[in-house]
């Protein structure tokens, strides 16, 4: 099914996505903190935002969808990938949302997805890395926050919602970390090396360095909003 959108930020022909469970999503981070597997996630099908459309095709991988305002495209560069990719939706440079806001809204709202893995989202600046967290703060996007990771070399981040969770322990990563990134209400770490029971906190906060004492933890809340990072050195 192909449909014209026409938005005040951007105007578009697109041929809308199919639900899925899962996309990958490129932006615009540094490929050094890509993790060094990347290339080989192509069972998963991908969004790209702006300059991401041009890596994946440089891994010889085709996005489904390709967003953005490419200002960071040469001519040559926008060129192909006008040949190579089906579906291209274009942003104008001056505009309310990022190109990573435009493609993640895509993989949730019209894709479905249950599970969006964000690729290039750390690294380089720091105001890219924050606007990339926060983003999962917007209310059209938090009540969909824990179907959403970043992803790097080093690092697996999620945010969670109040309620009962257990964890797994992701490969090769050994510390585990726990941010209210809001006022939090409640906060238990049942099982992790280092304990909390029933904390208040009302501003955001970092418990860095703890560990998993066996193949997943559980942690509660009754409010607020919490970032769970698993990484390693």
């Amino acid at each position: 099914m192909v449909r014209l959108i026409q938005h005040n930020r951007f105007r578009l022909c697109v041929t809308l996505l199919q639900p899925m469970t899962e996309f990958n999503l490129l932006v615009g981070g540094p490929p050094a903190m890509w993790p060094a597997e990347l290339a080989q996630q192509t069972a998963v099908p991908w969004i790209a935002a702006d300059r991401g459309a041009l890596r994946l095709l440089e891994l010889g991988i085709t996005p489904q969808v390709a967003v953005g305002d490419f200002d960071s495209l040469s001519t040559a560069e926008l060129k192909r990938v006008q040949t190579q990719v089906a579906d291209i939706r274009y942003a104008v440079a001056d505009k309310d949302e990022t190109d990573t806001e435009l493609a993640l809204n895509i993989a949730l709202t019209e894709g479905q997805a249950t599970r969006v893995t964000i690729y290039g989202a750390t690294g380089g600046r720091l105001d890219h890395l924050l606007d990339n967290l926060f983003m999962l703060l917007q209310p059209r996007f938090l009540p969909y926050c824990q179907r959403v990771r970043l992803l790097d070399r080093q690092n697996s981040l999620r945010l969670f919602l109040p309620g009962v969770h257990t964890i797994t322990r992701e490969a090769r990563q050994q510390y585990l970390a726990f941010a209210p990134l809001t006022a939090v209400t409640g906060l238990t770490l049942y099982d992790t090396k280092y304990k909390l029971t029933n904390a208040d906190y009302a501003q955001p906060i970092m418990f860095a360095s703890n560990q998993f004492t066996k193949k997943s933890a559980t942690f509660s809340f009754r409010t607020g909003v919490v970032a769970v990072i698993q990484s390693h050195d």
